[in-house]
């Protein structure tokens, strides 16, 4: 029996430390998450649909100032039968990134997949903005 349970630990340690970690995600205490998940969500949409008045809203001073304005409205323009995909975040609270995929489509038969983030940062009370495009 001693034998059978010196056996079992052995095998168990050892195969506990042949898998690596995952990159630490995003603390799940944190109610800001919750906030800059939404907040994302609400920028993408803002790009899906062509609304570059709501996408505006959600750029951070910093960005909205260091991006050319033509640029940001071509990141929004051609709306046409896009979609996204948002997977778990990761980072701290008060700031927050989260890897996209921005799909649109190539032609009538053929898409295409833009693999990339966006950041969101609070600016104060729950209060999410996007610091970096996708």
């Amino acid at each position: 029996m001693r034998l059978a349970v010196c056996l079992f630990l052995l095998t168990n340690s050892v195969w506990a430390g042949s898998h690596s970690h995952p990159a630490k995600q995003a603390d799940a205490l944190d109610p800001g998450y919750v906030f800059a998940l939404a907040a994302a969500n609400h920028f993408l949409h803002a790009w899906q649909t062509g609304d570059v008045e709501n996408g505006m809203v959600l750029l951070s001073n910093s960005l909205r100032h260091s991006q050319n304005a033509d640029r940001v409205e071509e990141f929004f323009s051609n709306a046409t039968n896009r979609a996204f995909e948002i997977t778990r975040g990761k980072g701290r609270s008060g700031r927050y990134t989260f890897p996209v995929v921005l799909v649109t489509p190539r032609g009538s038969s053929r898409i295409t997949r833009k693999f990339s983030e966006i950041v969101l940062i609070d600016t104060g009370k729950n209060d999410w903005v996007v610091d970096k495009l996708p």
